[in-house]
C-alpha cells in the first residue's frame, strides 16, 4: 500500500482528493484538523502519531518533524543503502504530500491582530514536509495548490501514480510557495524594527504573488503579468478594481501607477490625466467634471486615449464631459450609478474603482509611524530593473513648503503666483526630467518633461501652452544652470518662476529674472524622476 501524507489549512477540495486516493488503496497519514476533517467526511485516516509512535506536543507546534515521516520522504529509491535503511527503521516510504500552510498573511491583515498572534501562523512543519517532497521530486509528489488536485486525481486514476514531468513542475511551485511565504514573515518582521540610519537590508526578499496575465507587455512581441507584494500596504489593489472595459495593458497600468500618484499628491478635487506615462494634463477644480475639463484643457492633443485618475467620486456630470472623448482608462475612488449609466455605453473603456493611498503628508506618515505592516516594497518605497539589479529608494513624498521657500528675486511674487507655483511643483514631482510645469491658477498649461537638456523642456512647454504663457507660472525640477531658460519663460510673458537653486551660476539666472520683472523663487528641493 502506498502512502500520502496530507496536512493543510486550507481544506478546499481536500475531500474529493483523499477520497480518490483511498479509493485507489492509497494510504492516508494525516493529523490535527486535517485528519478530523477528513473523518467526518468519512475517509479512513491514520494519524501521524501512529507512524512516528510519538504523541503530538506543545499543543501541536510538533507533528511531522520527526525521522518516521521525514524519513519515508527523503529517501532515494535507487539507492539501495536508503532503502535498507528504511527496512530496518521500519519507516514507509511516502509517495505524495500534499500541503498548505497557516494563513499567515491573511492573519496579519486582520484588524487588531497582536504580535503573539501573528507568530503562531508561522508554519514550521509545513514548510519542512513541502520542501522534502519537492527536493526529492524524483520519487515523490509534493502539491501546494489546491487547484492541482484535480491533475493529481486524473493521473492517480488513469496510471495509478503522478508523471515525473507534472512531478517536477510541482516541485517548482512547491519552492516558490515556501519561498513567497518566508517572504511574506521577513517583510512582517522588518515593518516591526526601529527605524534605522540605514532602512535598506543586506538582503532583499520579494513576496510577489500574480494577480493576472497580460495579453504583451510594451511590445506585441513581449510577454507579460502583473504581480502584487503579499502584503498590499498603502497602494490599493488592482485586483477586482476593474468594474467595466477590455482587460488592463501592460501599458495602461504602467500609465496607470504615474496617474495614480500624482492625482493623491493633490490636495483639493483633482484631475490628471496620462499619456506614455507622462502627465499632459493636471488641474484641480469646484467639482469632478471643472477638474476633468481644466486637466483636458492642459494638453487637448496629448490627452486623445489617455489614461485619466480622480481623486473624488465622478458623478454623471463628469461622465458627460468624458464620454465624448476617446479615454482608455478612468480610475477613481467611486463612481455614481447615474455616472456609471452614462459610461457603460463605451463598453470597451476601462473604469475602475481604486480608493486612495495617500493625500497628505501628515496622513500618509502617520499610517507609516503606526507600526502598521508595511511590505518592504509597499507604497514607501520604488524598485527598477538597472544593469541585471534592482535600484531601491524611498519614494519621492516630500510637498512643496511656500513657508521654506526664498524669495531671491527683486519682484516679490504675489499670494496667487506663490499657490499656482505650490500646484506646479506638485506636478514636477511626477514628470520625467528635465521636467518643466507651465499653469495658471490650478491648471497645467504646458508641460515639458523627459528631454536631456532644461531649454529644450521649457520651450516645449511653451510650445504646448501657446497664448497661455501670459502671466502663467513656471516650476523646474531642478536648478537653471545657464540663464537661457529664464530667457525662453520672460519671452513667453512668464510672470513667476520657482526652481531648486543650487548651481554656481544661480546668480545669473536670478539677474535674467530680475532684468525681466520675474519674480523667482528657490525651493532648496530638487525633484528628478528618471
Amino acid at each position: 500500500m502506498r502512502r500520502a501524507v496530507l496536512s493543510v489549512a486550507d481544506k478546499t477540495g481536500i475531500e474529493d482528493l483523499a477520497r480518490a486516493l483511498y479509493d485507489a488503496g492509497w494510504e492516508i497519514v494525516s493529523s490535527g484538523g486535517t485528519a478530523g476533517y477528513l473523518r467526518n467526511k468519512g475517509i479512513q485516516v491514520t494519524e501521524v502519531s501512529q507512524v512516528t509512535d510519538f504523541p503530538e506536543i506543545l499543543g501541536g507546534r510538533v507533528k511531522t518533524l520527526h525521522p518516521k515521516i521525514h524519513g519515508g520522504i527523503l529517501a532515494m529509491r535507487d539507492k539501495q543503502d536508503h532503502m535498507e535503511q528504511l527496512e530496518k527503521l521500519n519507516v514507509v516510504p511516502i509517495d505524495i504530500v500534499v500541503c498548505n500552510l497557516y494563513p499567515f498573511v491573511e492573519t496579519v491583515k486582520q484588524p487588531g491582530v497582536t504580535p503573539e498572534e501573528v507568530v503562531e501562523q508561522i508554519d514550521i512543519g509545513g514548510p519542512s514536509l513541502i520542501r522534502a517532497a519537492a527536493k526529492n521530486y524524483r520519487w515523490v509528489t509534493v502539491v501546494c495548490n489546491p487547484k492541482r488536485y484535480p491533475d493529481i486525481i486524473e493521473q492517480i486514476k488513469a496510471q495509478g501514480e503522478v508523471s515525473l514531468e507534472l512531478r517536477l513542475k510541482l516541485a517548482h511551485e512547491a519552492f516558490a510557495h515556501t519561498a513567497q511565504y518566508d517572504a511574506a514573515i521577513a517583510s512582517y518582521f522588518a515593518s516591526r524594527q526601529e527605524p534605522a540610519q540605514d532602512q535598506f537590508m543586506d538582503n532583499l526578499v520579494l513576496g510577489y504573488n500574480k494577480v493576472f496575465s497580460l495579453r504583451y507587455g510594451e511590445n506585441p512581441h513581449q510577454r507579460a503579468a502583473y504581480y502584487e507584494p503579499a502584503f498590499q500596504g498603502d497602494i490599493p489593489s488592482l485586483r477586482g478594481s476593474q468594474i467595466q472595459g477590455k482587460p488592463l495593458s501592460y501599458n495602461n497600468i504602467n500609465d496607470l501607477d504615474g496617474a495614480f500618484h500624482a492625482v493623491w499628491d493633490l490636495d483639493s478635487t483633482g484631475c490628471v490625466i496620462v499619456k506614455h506615462a507622462a502627465p499632459c494634463g493636471i488641474a484641480l477644480g469646484a467639482n469632478p467634471r471643472e477638474a476633468f475639463e481644466a486637466a483636458f484643457q492642459g494638453d487637448p492633443v496629448s490627452a486623445f486615449g489617455g489614461i485619466v485618475a480622480f481623486n473624488c467620486p465622478v458623478d454623471r456630470d463628469c461622465a458627460e464631459a468624458m464620454k465624448q472623448i476617446f479615454l482608455e482608462v478612468v480610475a477613481a475612488p467611486c463612481f455614481t450609478q447615474d455616472a456609471l449609466e452614462v459610461l457603460k455605453a463605451k463598453k470597451n473603456l476601462r473604469l475602475l474603482k481604486l480608493p486612495p493611498a495617500f493625500a497628505h503628508r501628515d496622513k500618509l506618515w502617520g499610517r507609516l509611524n503606526t507600526g502598521a505592516c508595511e511590505p518592504v516594497l509597499g507604497g514607501r518605497y520604488t524598485v527598477k530593473t538597472a544593469m541585471g539589479g534592482l535600484l531601491v529608494q524611498e519614494r519621492d513624498l516630500l510637498f512643496p513648503d511656500a513657508e521654506e521657500w526664498e524669495v531671491v528675486s527683486k519682484r516679490q511674487p504675489t499670494e496667487e503666483e506663490l499657490s499656482t507655483l505650490k500646484f506646479a511643483m506638485t506636478v514636477c514631482k511626477h514628470v520625467k526630467s528635465n521636467a518643466i510645469v507651465l499653469a495658471r491658477g490650478f491648471q497645467t498649461v504646458g508641460i515639458g518633461g523627459g528631454q536631456p537638456n532644461r531649454v529644450d523642456a521649457v520651450r516645449i512647454a511653451i510650445k504646448r501652452a501657446g497664448d497661455r504663457t501670459k502671466g502663467a507660472c513656471l516650476a523646474s525640477d531642478a536648478y537653471f544652470p545657464f540663464p537661457d531658460a529664464v530667457l525662453e519663460a520672460a519671452k513667453a510673458g512668464i510672470t513667476a518662476i520657482a526652481h531648486p537653486g543650487g548651481s554656481i551660476r544661480d546668480q545669473e539666472s536670478i539677474d535674467a529674472a530680475d532684468e525681466h520683472g520675474i519674480a523667482m523663487i528657490l525651493t532648496g528641493n530638487r525633484h528628478f524622476l528618471h
